[in-house]
């Protein structure tokens, strides 16, 4: 596993850099990823004008500020994401605020599908599900793993599948909606567990 996330580090950009990559793409009517089409280029249009608004508009919650000041031992968070995936545009912005509150976290992203090895070593229920953001101190242990979704938004997708069977068009805009309402504070209460309970088992 360790040449595995190796190799992929050595691929990943920063936050910074990302949001660069996916302005350049919509310019170019591409998205990330080998697979080109209309729909993903429109999806990742999308995406970047909600995260060119949510880098914007984010705020951290001033106590969940102090639970990451607690973080002294440096901490490498690498998240597999690709410009066309919603939750991905939804969630990193405030990821990426949230590592910006300790300079012990370094924060780096990874294209999934340039990088399928290390997705196939985190899937979800056997899904290749982005974001997938994996906790990693700095000999490489993984000391957590959060993602695709914040809890409450889990809860959303596997109660209307275990009624629907599946995700159709009307959740999927429910689902954005529960978003723009949520402004990233459940994201921000699930690191606070998740960074809690890193701390606890380091």
């Amino acid at each position: 596993m360790k040449n595995i996330l190796e190799n992929a580090l050595k691929n990943s950009i920063s936050y910074k850099n990302y949001r660069n990559l996916m302005h350049q793409l919509t310019a170019q009517g591409k998205s990330t990823g080998p697979i080109q089409s209309e729909e993903l280029t429109n999806y990742t249009l999308l995406n970047e004008a909600r995260m060119k608004r949510l880098d914007k508009t984010i705020e951290i919650d001033d106590e969940i500020a102090t639970e990451f000041k607690k973080i002294e031992e440096p901490q490498i968070w690498l998240v597999i994401t690709e410009s066309w995936c919603g939750d991905a545009a939804q969630n990193l912005p405030v990821i990426h605020k949230l590592a910006e509150l300790n300079d012990k976290i370094q924060l780096k992203l990874v294209l999934r599908d340039e990088n399928l090895t290390l997705m196939d070593l985190f899937l979800t229920n056997n899904g290749r599900s982005i974001p997938k953001l994996i906790i990693l101190d700095n000999q490489l242990n993984v000391l957590n793993t959060w993602g695709p979704r914040p809890s409450f938004a889990t809860k959303m997708v596997n109660d209307y599948k275990e009624k629907n069977g599946s995700l159709d068009a009307q959740f999927k805009q429910d689902l954005q909606v529960w978003y723009n309402k949520d402004k990233g504070k459940n994201v921000q209460e699930d690191f606070v567990n998740l960074i809690n309970s890193t701390l606890i088992h380091s």
